[in-house]
Order: structure tokens, then sequence, then C-alpha cells
């Protein structure tokens, strides 16, 4: 009904003509909310097939499968810098570029090609959390709140003056994954909205105040592995915000056992710090570094699959009294 009124009164609410820029799962429903709504998505752009697994076999990025599912024309630069690759994306005369989660900065000569610039769906509420690894920052620090802002993209890390944004709490048994799930459809559907209204000239871009920024730096190995002299509370947080990739960790007889599923249950007893105390329907209870109880509810054992804490406990040994190292 408000668009029928808008419509009436002269504005026009159509997509702009694009080009998609995105790479990993997180994009994907971006391109396919762009695309139901009939947006005309001139060109996809992605990074080039990796090797994955072990047997380093190309494995094609998500964005990749979905355009081609999609039947929409594709190309995937080593670098966008490279000769001839700003020059072909250039040529197709699109309006803007709608951008998620690509993978590489943007040269301002880039950015400089289309009229409507270069819109970003970034998955925190900036000036918060710029950088690669919003949703695992936010987790990792606790936060009860985040969600997505639509940015106007320049050649900073996420610099550029925010278009709009939308949030979302942060609930107690959140991972990663989850708030990803979450994240990347809500970035879909606030991308598409704001472009149709950025296109009507209905949408006031808003300085990033740089002096609130927060950064979001991609995560490193030794972040993963579970230090059970810090408080409990900091270590459900670091297993949920790695889970269910890459995993948080402690070494359980010398080898790698990734933890998932974390809570804090109302337990009081007494123990040191990565101390076994025993196993309730929460899972297996571990003491913190701060006296209070965690409780680890799905295990990994380097090698095997992810299993429940109960299933993990009938094939391994892990009484009372014991430590995680």
């Amino acid at each position: 009904m408000e668009e029928k009124t808008e419509r009436g009164n002269g504005i026009n609410f159509e997509l702009p003509s694009l080009v998609f820029m995105g790479t990993p799962d997180f994009a994907v429903p971006a391109l396919q909310k762009l695309a139901a709504s009939g947006a005309n998505i001139k060109l996809v752009v992605t990074q080039p097939d990796r090797p994955k697994g072990r047997g380093k076999k190309l494995s094609p990025p998500p964005v990749k499968v979905m355009s081609e599912k999609l039947n929409l024309p594709l190309y995937q630069p080593e670098r966008i810098k490279q000769p001839g690759a700003i020059e072909k994306i250039g040529s197709l005369r699109a309006e803007c570029v709608a951008l998620v989660a690509y993978g590489q900065l943007l040269p301002q000569e880039f950015l400089d090609i289309f009229p409507l610039g270069t819109l970003n769906a970034h998955a925190s509420l900036l000036p918060r959390y710029r950088g690669a690894a919003p949703i695992q920052r936010a987790i990792l620090s606790g936060d009860t709140k985040t969600g997505v802002s639509i940015m106007l993209l320049d050649a900073g890390m996420d610099t550029g003056p925010v278009l709009s944004q939308r949030d979302v709490e942060i609930l107690e048994e959140d991972t990663s994954g989850t708030l990803h799930d979450k994240l990347a459809q809500m970035g879909a559907d606030l991308l598409c909205e704001t472009l149709k209204k950025w296109r009507a000239g209905l949408v006031q871009p808003r300085p990033q105040d740089d002096s609130l920024a927060t950064f979001a730096p991609p995560v490193k190995k030794d972040e993963l592995r579970l230090a059970w002299r810090l408080p409990a509370s900091r270590l459900v947080n670091t297993i949920r915000a790695f889970d269910p990739w890459p995993g948080a960790f402690a070494l359980y007889r010398g080898k790698r056992l990734k933890c998932f599923k974390a809570s804090l249950p109302k337990w009081e007893v007494d123990g040191k710090p990565g101390e076994i105390l025993g196993r309730t329907e929460k899972g297996l209870m571990i003491m913190g570094g701060d006296g209070k109880v965690l409780a680890i509810g799905d295990m990994q054992l380097e090698g095997q699959r992810r299993v429940s804490a109960d299933e993990f406990l009938r094939g391994h040994l892990l009484p009372p009294g014991s430590f995680l190292e």
C-alpha cells in the first residue's frame, strides 16, 4: 500500500541496474533476493575457484554456484586491479555495484565509475567492527546486539558513509553460525530496500564517527586455543564465536578436541581452571578461571565427527578431577 502511494506521488521505486560482487555463503541471500526482485543484474563478479580439502580440488565460491543456478553472467578476475578488469566491468554502464563480502579492497578509480556508487552490506552496526570478522568479534566481546549496515563504499576499510542500518539481538544460544544466517538474510532484505530508496533520492548518507570505530581483524589460529585461566563467560563466548567453524579447542591426550554448544549453567562447586567436574543434560562441566562453571554440549576429537558430549564420554575417559589442557 505504501509503495502504491509513493508511486502515485511520482517516486520511482525500481531497483537500479547493477553489478553484484560477492563471494562466500553470506552473500548468497542478497544475490537471490535481488534476482527474485527483478533487478537488472548485468554481471556477477566473484573470486576465482580455489583448492579446498585434503585433495586440494578446485571448488567454486558459493556466489558462483548461485549465479549459475540463476543463469546470470559471471566474471572471476584474480584481482580487480588486473589489466582489463575495471574496463570490462565499467563497459556495462551499470548504475551501481551491490557488494556483499567480496573479499578485496576496491580502488577509487573503480568506485568512481558508477553514478550511484557501490553499496556494501556489512555485518555490524558501523562504525563498530570494521573489518573481516565482525560476527565473531561481536560474540567474543559479549555484545547483546549487532546488525547490518548498508554503506556507500569508499577506498578505506568499511569507512564510507552509512545509508541504512538494522539491528538484531544476540541471544545467549547464538553462535557465529546462527548469527551469520540471520544477518545474511537481514542484509539481503535491507540492501534491496536501500537500493530502491537510494535510487529514488530518499536516503541521506550519514558519515561515520571515526572516534567510535572498533575493528574486527581476521581470526588468528592462536585465538582458537581455550585458555582455562580465563573467566567462564569468556570461554563460552570463544566457543560460540568459533562454532561451527573453525572450532575452539583444548587438548585431550595430545589431540585437538574442538568444543561446541557452550553455556553457563547455574552450578556452584569448587575446582581448578580446566578441571572436569562431571556431566549433566547440558554437557560436560568444566571449571573456568574465575571459579564459575561452563558446560560443553558437543565435542569433536581430531579426525572424528562432531558428537554430543554424552556420546563422546561413552567412548573416552574424562572422569571428574581430570583436566583438559
